[in-house]
């Protein structure tokens, strides 16, 4: 029995660019630097959203943080997911 090589091989060849392209675009990002000043902001925000308006200012601050644990059955393993975001919104007359 033959067995058919034109269905894999157009397979292969999308998986090929697909990881081809993922791996141009990794050696294009350029390594970030961690600030420790904005990492403890992260940590110390409140789980939900908050919006924040100053009276003397013409911004608007906002801040998200969830945090949940994740298992893989009653005792299994399990993973923390924490995802902070902080915003800002600055509209000026010009």
């Amino acid at each position: 029995m033959a067995l058919p090589l034109a269905p894999i091989a157009v397979m292969a060849a999308k998986y090929g660019a697909v990881a081809l392209a993922g791996y141009a675009l990794a050696r294009q990002i350029q390594p970030g630097r961690t600030d420790q000043q904005v990492e403890d902001a992260f940590d110390e925000m409140t789980e939900g959203l908050s919006i924040n308006r100053p009276r003397d200012r013409e911004q608007v601050n906002g801040a998200m943080r969830f945090r949940r644990v994740v298992r893989l059955g009653t005792n299994g393993p399990g993973i923390e997911i924490d995802a902070s975001a902080l915003g800002r919104l600055r509209m000026r007359r010009v």
